[in-house]
């Protein structure tokens, strides 16, 4: 939106138009690297896939910086007074009524005003509490939010190769009529038989591909009818650089899977965002928006709306903030509110005596885990400042917690508990307690699948080059679909920052029993044998994590791990099952 600076004469005006200005400069540079993910992939530039992702994590933080320092710079902001503010953020509204991105627009505004006003200012009269312009039904001005195919002539199988086809993604296919007709296969076999076709009959696909890793995901729905049925194809390389159609999700459950929080964030080139998250939404009901946008990499409209939904459940719910279930950790204060599926986690003032590391280091270690690769084992946090929250919605023994242990990350105004700084994550099922509840019911069949996934999630987190560093049970929860996520991050490193050994061979059997450590230990050295004697004292435990995972017991696999990171090589990670794979199927027929 380009609007010349001459039509504006009052200070209001200057500083509305630069806000607006900040957002577009940075929406601009979020779609150019979101565009750029199609490159990226045609080449198979795997290490350029992590790098961008972990640069545009910054682009946010540091467009609004630079607003706020142009706003002190140009109009002295900290000197404004109310009715200007005021005035501000109408002339902003006003700008906003044919743009293409007003929710993100307006989330800018607040994240650059709150790091001028005083908390006092934070209400609807001066920022964007409520949200003021509607998203519903923005058209883009280029390419629509999503194409239609009609099966008509060419049949359900020619409006498949023709979806393919209108992505123009520029590698050869290695077979695309064999893969076609496995989709169809696959379509047939999921519905049985396939349905009579109604008049409206039509496939809806998103526009743009999701990029993630090394995949590229196609995202659409057919409708038939009264019946609407999601999908999503992921597009692979194959060994030789040639593409090909890796299987097709017709679950809705698991094709939310693909935007669990637990992954990395799809990269989409998107003009108009607000229609991509309305098609997934039809698609995905029981998914939030704010996790839609979060998975689109657009993390701060995510937690805007996050919480927004959270300040609207506190409204409309009774029930007290009480200690996470489980065992307390030694560097964050865990609370919840049962009645609402998520923790929240407070970085305390004193660590236990096993800790050596301070406020800073926990800080970068949560932010690592935004950078990296999660593979669908490690959970996304949503992090907030100075968070408000209703005094008198805490139990006494959470009160008493933050008293002992984090006095000076709250402080109290009036009937308001201000948390200065916060991490929100999903809740699960502690492992612990998880593994505690099969053991007692004699739930053989639940204790190996939990230790299986738990040597997967280990396994997986070092292939994607996170050594997690503490990883006793309680550090990992269960999903409601029975995955394992690991959640406690204080102590991980990169791979490729430790020293995987073996312990040395004892000089004497007196020195070997002494229980004296005989040899010297860096400070990144790590000695998986023994893993075995703190994880593994149950003698079921242990046999089943023998059965799956021995092999990380020993430092051989880590060093072959780390080996593999150094020489550039990407692994790959499916968000859905191997027995799915059309090449698995292939296999299994022949």
């Amino acid at each position: 939106m380009k609007i010349s600076v001459g039509l504006y004469g009052t200070n209001a005006h200057r500083i509305a138009l630069a806000l607006i200005q900040g957002f577009n400069k940075h929406y601009s540079l979020f779609r150019e690297t979101s565009k750029e993910a199609k490159t990226r992939f045609e080449k198979a530039d795997w290490l350029g896939v992590h790098k961008a992702v972990k640069e545009r994590i910054r682009f946010y933080d540091d467009r609004v910086n630079e607003c706020v320092e142009r706003l002190n710079t140009e109009f002295d902001a900290s000197e404004i007074d109310q009715p200007t503010w005021q005035q501000v953020k109408l002339l902003y509204i006003g700008l906003l009524l044919n743009h293409k991105q007003p929710e993100l627009a307006e989330t800018f505004f607040n994240s650059v005003t709150t790091k001028i006003l005083h908390r006092n200012y934070f209400h609807n009269d001066f920022i964007f509490v409520r949200p003021t312009v509607s998203t519903e039904n923005i058209e883009s001005d280029n390419t629509p939010t999503y194409r239609s195919y009609y099966a008509q002539d060419e049949g359900v199988r020619g409006a498949i190769h023709n979806i393919i086809k209108d992505f123009e993604w520029r590698r050869p296919f290695e077979d695309l009529e064999r893969d076609v007709e496995s989709v169809y296969q696959a379509i047939l076999h999921h519905l049985t038989e396939m349905p009579a076709r109604e008049v409206n009959f039509q496939i809806q696909v998103l526009g743009s591909a999701f990029y993630r890793n090394k995949a590229a995901y196609i995202i659409g729905k057919a409708i038939n009818g009264a019946v609407e049925y999601p999908f999503a194809i992921p597009v692979l390389h194959s060994d030789d650089g040639k593409l090909f159609l890796d299987t097709i999700l017709l679950d809705a459950w698991r094709i939310g899977l693909l935007f669990s929080l637990s992954r990395a964030y799809f990269m989409v080139e998107m003009e108009v965002p607000s229609g991509y998250v309305q098609f997934l939404r039809a698609i995905l009901p029981a998914k939030p928006r704010s996790e839609l946008y979060i998975m689109l990499g657009l993390g701060k409209q995510g937690k805007t709306m996050f919480f927004r939904d959270f300040i609207y459940h506190l409204h409309h719910s009774a029930d007290k903030f009480i200690m996470a279930p489980g065992i307390r950790g030694l560097v964050m204060l865990v609370f919840t509110l049962p009645s609402y599926p998520y923790v929240f986690k407070i970085i305390k003032d004193v660590f236990g005596a096993s800790k050596n590391m301070d406020r800073a280091t926990v800080k970068k270690k949560f932010l690592m885990v935004k950078q990296v690769d999660r593979v669908g084992r490690m959970a996304d946090t949503l992090e907030f400042s100075n968070v408000a929250f209703p005094l008198d919605r805490f139990n006494e023994e959470v009160m008493e917690e933050l008293r002992t242990l984090a006095p000076s990350c709250f402080e109290i105004d009036g009937n308001t508990l201000i948390i200065k700084h916060i991490y929100i994550e999903r809740r699960m099922e502690p492992l612990n307690i998880h593994l505690d509840r099969m053991e007692r019911s004699n739930n053989t069949a639940g204790l190996e699948h939990a230790i299986k996934e738990y040597g997967s999630a280990i396994r997986e987190m070092a292939q994607a080059n996170i050594f997690p560093g503490d990883m006793l049970w309680k550090n990992f929860g269960v999903t409601r679909y029975g995955r394992v996520v690991f959640y406690d991050y204080d102590e991980i490193e990169y791979m490729t920052d430790c020293n995987f050994r073996q312990i040395p061979v004892a000089p004497d059997f007196e020195t070997e029993m002494s229980g004296e450590i005989w040899y010297p230990v860096a400070k990144n050295d790590v000695f998986p044998e023994e893993f075995s004697t703190f994880l593994l004292c149950s003698p079921i435990l242990r046999k089943v994590f023998h059965k799956h995972h021995k092999d990380l017991l020993s430092p051989q696999f880590w060093q072959t791990a780390q080996q593999k990171i150094r020489e550039g090589h990407v692994e790959d990670f499916f968000p859905y099952p191997q027995e799915i794979r059309f090449s698995h199927i292939r296999d299994n027929a022949s």
